[in-house]
């Protein structure tokens, strides 16, 4: 994969899944295969999010980082911003949101999933624990899931945020087709990625990302690249 297309800045290798929803051609085969199984187990197996831009991650970073968009604590209340110094506010945002350049989901091998059949039409998703955890509406497809990805029987799919390392909070609904995964992950270095970040003029919270770059580097990119390592060698 280009440098391009790994930090979401080419998006015409991708296809379309559920219009507005968009993967790459081998994602997208195995995504249907995966959504096949799941129907026939009473499942309506959907994707909430799959390919983002790196203009769209940079508005939600943005966003985030001036406050007009919720940042979340660990039990899903909205912190205030005058009550965090800005490192406090970088990795409180990191927790839940990647930084522009470095999202799994420029590459079009990462989506986030629900099951539409659990739900009213109409329903927001909100992508939230409270929805997957047990009594959520999505926990019986995530158990299911579970049960394909212990096998090692998911259609090459994994959870890359499924531990919490003290970094990046986990994330059930989010899952990785590790072949591609891991092709991206080796076109994706810690220099290369700071240098894009350096060309881009708009990015909030810029001289806070740089002066703590290798801790963001150590904390919240790479233990999802350990994961799927670990994952594509079994």
């Amino acid at each position: 994969m280009k440098f391009t297309q790994v930090t979401g800045h080419d998006d015409t290798f991708l296809v379309d899944v559920t219009p507005p929803h968009r993967l790459h051609p081998d994602v997208a085969a195995a995504f249907g295969r995966l959504q096949q199984r799941a129907r026939q187990a009473g499942f309506d197996l959907q994707p909430a999010s799959c390919f983002r831009s790196f203009d769209r991650q940079l508005a939600i970073w943005n966003a985030k980082a001036s406050g007009t968009r919720p940042v979340l604590n660990e039990q899903g209340q909205a912190l205030a911003r005058e009550q965090h110094s800005d490192w406090e506010w970088v990795q409180a945002i990191l927790r839940w949101s990647a930084l522009p350049g470095a999202s799994r989901h420029h590459w079009g091998s990462d989506l986030d999933v629900y099951d539409a059949a659990a739900v009213a039409a109409g329903y927001a998703v909100q992508l939230t624990p409270e929805e997957v955890d047990p009594g959520g509406p999505f926990a019986p497809l995530h158990a299911w899931l579970d049960q394909q990805i212990a096998r090692n029987d998911c259609e090459g799919f994994f959870r890359p945020y499924a531990i919490d390392k003290g970094g990046i909070a986990p994330e059930r609904w989010h899952l990785s087709y590790a072949p591609l995964a891991a092709e991206c992950e080796r076109s994706l270095q810690a220099e290369a990625l700071l240098q894009l970040l350096r060309q881009c003029d708009t990015l909030a919270l810029a001289p806070v990302i740089e002066a703590h770059w290798q801790e963001i580097y150590q904390r919240f990119i790479t233990p999802a690249v350990a994961a799927c390592n670990q994952e594509v060698g079994r």
